[in-house]
């Protein structure tokens, strides 16, 4: 990454930038809540944007900054403030070359009872993130984009803080990108580092719950037309450090590698629909592959599909995938189903959403015996089945009615209630990292737990917003067997976006 470390340069000009609130503009900019698998609706251009494989964008802010466009911004009368005048800073005459900066403060609070399911001292995160982004685009067809993040953390009962949560300075994201458009196909091609979402929400993410986000070295290319889309890379994750940029690498023991391709659905089918079938095909591997206290080889390929998107009043998003190959002396066997529907109990936009989810990820062999039937999600959405982080897609079966309201204007409430067992009862219950809860893989108790939780999002202007969250653990006999305990979890932030 040292050739692309000058493009971090340009966002330092983020210094000067004020910090005044945006006036409000007709969509509150995205935030974790986003992270959820909440299908977006698609304006289509070309190929549909959203369903691009960059995530959602709503009227202008995405998670990822660089899948921003803000070239309308051109014309002073659509700017509201000062800070809409730092999307769009031209640097040639014509207007052509221009420079986007882009930044981000938040400030969140973390409490825990019985950290880690043990009977231990509450804990309490105090975690301060701060980004700053510049996107340089050179024509149409050239741009270069870079982002530096720092990451905060003090509170009690901490431990020893993961590098994704303490970080003096981190070059998060920089990297080239060339298009061409040829006989209304679009080509493109990315080279550097970047964040890479093209797939099911629980297998790729971003991880903005994290404060350092999840990134990957390397290159992506892309043709898209009106409705099929492929997409191929070949990426190494960020091994990151705690200090400077100068200890952030690729790392040498893990590669990601593969393609994704999209088919819009044709929008009179079902009686009006945005609809997409993205079929995938993956590779990881892994020297340093871990289960049952072995660590060795693995090479993972992940064959699937994900069907999403809007059919009248219901949303979803199914996907299944099947994982076959070698760790160590076994045979890979693995498969994961997602099915996430919601219902909207009204016509307006904002009416509340009745859903519900199932999910089957299988497991078994973790500790050495025929197959390894665990699945694995190369870096999926960490939250998605506890706040706490206590629960991950690996040897698990859940299923979760929820509800999606706004008992106010710019107030979005999400309540859910999850119950969630194992697969193979001879294999252990694994947390998000992919480690086992130890021990319990000597139980016989298939119910994990009981999860209730409880989200709020005020969205106060589109750049500043505020979410809550609660979680309550009941610890079922899986858990409570091998002596581990029901947890609690409350969590506040506040973050401003430009």
């Amino acid at each position: 990454m040292t050739t692309l470390r000058p493009l971090a340069a340009a966002t330092l000009l983020l210094a000067a930038a004020p910090t005044a609130l945006a006036a409000q503009t007709k969509a509150p900019a995205p935030s974790e809540a986003g992270e959820t698998r909440n299908p977006a609706t698609p304006t289509v251009t070309s190929y549909p944007a959203a369903a691009a494989g960059d995530g959602a964008t709503a009227n202008g802010f995405n998670l990822s900054r660089w899948a921003e466009d803000w070239s309308s911004y051109r014309d002073p009368a659509k700017r509201d403030d000062v800070l809409d005048r730092l999307k769009y800073l031209p640097i040639a005459g014509d207007g052509d070359v221009y420079l986007t900066l882009s930044g981000e403060l938040r400030l969140r609070v973390n409490h825990t009872t019985n950290p880690n399911l043990r009977e231990l001292r509450a804990q309490r995160q105090d975690i301060n993130r701060i980004v700053a982004g510049a996107d340089l685009h050179v024509g149409p067809h050239l741009r270069a984009f870079a982002e530096i993040a720092h990451g905060g953390i003090g509170g009690v009962e901490l431990g020893v803080p993961a590098a994704t949560l303490r970080n003096d300075l981190v070059l998060q994201q920089a990297f080239v990108e060339g298009n061409v458009d040829a006989a209304g196909v679009a080509f493109g091609v990315r080279y550097g580092r970047q964040e890479f979402t093209d797939g099911p929400n629980l297998l790729v993410s971003q991880r903005d719950n994290n404060t350092i986000r999840y990134t990957l070295n390397g290159w992506r290319a892309w043709a898209r037309s009106a409705t099929l889309r492929a997409d191929l890379f070949d990426m190494k994750p960020t091994a990151y450090g705690d200090l400077g940029t100068e200890d952030d690498v690729s790392d040498p023991a893990r590669r990601f590698s593969g393609v994704t391709l999209g088919i819009v659905v044709p929008p009179d089918w079902f009686g009006g629909s945005k609809l997409y079938v993205d079929p995938f095909f993956w590779r990881r591997r892994n020297d340093v592959g871990a289960w049952g206290g072995r660590i060795g080889p693995a090479e993972r390929f992940y064959a699937g599909t994900r069907i999403w998107g809007d059919a009248g009043p219901l949303t979803i998003d199914w996907s299944v995938n099947h994982q076959f190959g070698t760790y160590i002396d076994q045979d890979i066997d693995a498969w994961q189903v997602f099915l996430a529907q919601t219902y909207r109990l009204g016509k307006a936009k904002t009416a509340p959403r009745a859903g519900f989810h199932f999910d089957y990820a299988s497991g078994g062999g973790g500790y050495g015996e025929g197959k390894l039937r665990n699945a694995y999600a190369p870096f999926g959405n960490n939250i998605y089945y506890s706040y706490q982080l206590f629960l991950t897609p690996s040897n698990l079966i859940t299923a979760a009615p929820n509800l999606t309201f706004s008992p106010v204007r710019n107030l979005r409430l999400t309540a859910e209630y999850q119950f969630a067992w194992r697969d193979d009862v001879r294999d252990a219950v694994y947390r998000a990292n992919g480690q086992p809860f130890a021990g319990t893989q000597n139980f016989r108790s298939h119910k994990i737990a009981e999860v209730a939780r409880l989200q709020a999002v005020w969205s106060i202007t589109p750049r500043l917003s505020v979410t809550g969250r609660y979680e309550h653990l009941a610890a079922g006999p899986a858990l409570t067997d091998a002596g581990y305990k029901s947890s609690d979890f409350l969590a506040g932030w506040i973050s401003f976006r430009f």
